[in-house]
């Protein structure tokens, strides 16, 4: 009695070029998709009187916002385990879904408070500088070939670093200050460096919606420390 198993999908490194195309054109197409559902969560969330009130509660104190930051983390977790690791496409889709309505809401106290101390405008000028800097560094990895998975290490000992930093100022009540957002912004392009060059070289032809959830934290976590830069910088002026 013969048994017949479906091959699994090969890794888009050994796929052919047109298989090879039609991943990434998913990937950034799904990118694309996350990108504008976070813009219009946001413009929803912003309208919303709890949203305020729960900027008031999270920038009550460093550990309150800690607290957040954590279960944010939590969150994230699930998010990425679902999309990356199930063969359920309605799973993956799921977690994509659940990772942007978390960013949406962990971002909504920093864009009140953007919006107080420098206005909309400087939300609008770190949301370019953002994508003109993702779009360099993805130039980069496309046009070289040049594989960064030698990132992973310098990138999982500055995470535990910068994590320790974040900790520590939010239980001595210290500011990271301008510094701590310039290393973060440095952070975050390496980050997109590594993604960038795992997404064509570690993923399989099925995983493009793991590969653009992973992408879309990336950028995120660039248009955080942008956004923070930019504020500490219109403060001092």
């Amino acid at each position: 009695m013969s048994h017949s198993f479906a091959a699994p999908n090969p890794f888009v490194a050994d796929s052919e070029p047109e298989s090879r195309a039609d991943f990434i054109r998913k990937t950034y197409l799904h990118l694309a998709g996350a990108v504008m559902a976070f813009i219009g969560l946001e413009s929803i969330l912003l309208q919303l009187p709890i949203i305020h009130r729960f900027t008031e509660f999270a920038l009550s104190s460093n550990l309150v916002w800690l607290g957040i930051l954590g279960a944010f983390m939590i969150v994230t977790w699930m998010a990425r385990s679902l999309a990356a690791q199930s063969d359920s496409k309605g799973v993956q889709y799921a977690g994509l879904g659940l990772y942007v309505v978390a960013e949406a809401i962990i971002f909504a106290p920093l864009i009140i408070l953007a919006q107080a101390v420098a206005g909309g405008g400087v939300i609008m000028t770190a949301a370019l500088m953002t994508l003109l800097l993702f779009g360099g560094l993805t130039a980069v990895v496309f046009f070289t070939g040049k594989d960064f998975s030698f990132l992973k290490t310098t990138l999982t000992v500055g995470a535990f670093i910068s994590l320790g930093l974040i900790v520590t100022g939010a239980f001595f009540g210290y500011g990271l200050g301008t510094w701590f957002s310039v290393g973060m912004i440095a952070f975050a392009s390496g980050a997109i460096l590594y993604d960038t060059s795992k997404v064509l070289h570690e993923y399989r032809e099925d995983q493009y919606v793991g590969a653009s959830l992973e992408l879309f934290a990336s950028i995120a976590l660039l248009f955080w420390y942008v956004l923070r830069l930019l504020m500490a910088l219109y403060s001092k002026s």
